[in-house]
């Protein structure tokens, strides 16, 4: 699914939660005996949450941070978002990392070496909700539940409500 903004300037509407439905049957049919599921904080942590519920996978889904390999350490220093944790064994597994928005690859670049330190996966794929192109590194996502254009002054994130439903804020950066 390709989308632009729509209307006004700055007004783009995306159903969060109609997204998540194509990226779980996406996920779906990229499942393995040996997927693990690892999720980028803050967003994409919630997405494996959810789907390794929906799937019905044993265990918790893994949480990925990017922040101590991030080529902009030195500007953003250390957040206080969640650590990473991989409750499996990465040697062997295949890793299907999710993100709620693909942007620039810089994140995903930071959050492959992040994995690396754990050990060796057999295979990493990406799935995400939304690609909203920008790419500034050679990375694409493997599944994307949506193709986005939004221009370079704004920024997509997934936001989740106390029942856990999913909405998009889109904000002038």
């Amino acid at each position: 699914m390709t989308t632009s903004p729509a209307g006004q300037a700055g007004s783009l509407v995306l159903d969060a939660e109609a997204l998540y439905r194509e990226l779980l049957r996406g996920v779906r049919s990229m499942l393995t005996p040996t997927t693990r599921l690892a999720g980028i904080a803050s967003g994409g942590a919630w997405l494996a949450e959810r789907l390794q519920k929906d799937l019905g996978l044993e265990g918790p889904a893994g949480v990925l941070s990017s922040v101590m390999h991030r080529d902009d350490f030195a500007q953003r220093g250390l957040a206080a978002g969640a650590q990473t944790s991989l409750p499996f064994d990465v040697n062997g597994a295949d890793v299907l990392v999710l993100d709620d928005v693909l942007y620039t690859g810089r994140t995903i670049r930071a959050v492959l070496n992040e994995l690396f330190d754990y050990g060796r996966p057999a295979s990493v794929r990406l799935a995400v909700l939304v690609d909203r192109g920008g790419r500034e590194l050679p990375v694409q996502a493997d599944f994307a539940a949506a193709r986005v254009a939004l221009p370079g002054s704004q920024s997509l994130a997934l936001a989740r409500n106390d029942q856990g439903s999913f909405q998009f804020q889109v904000q002038e950066a």
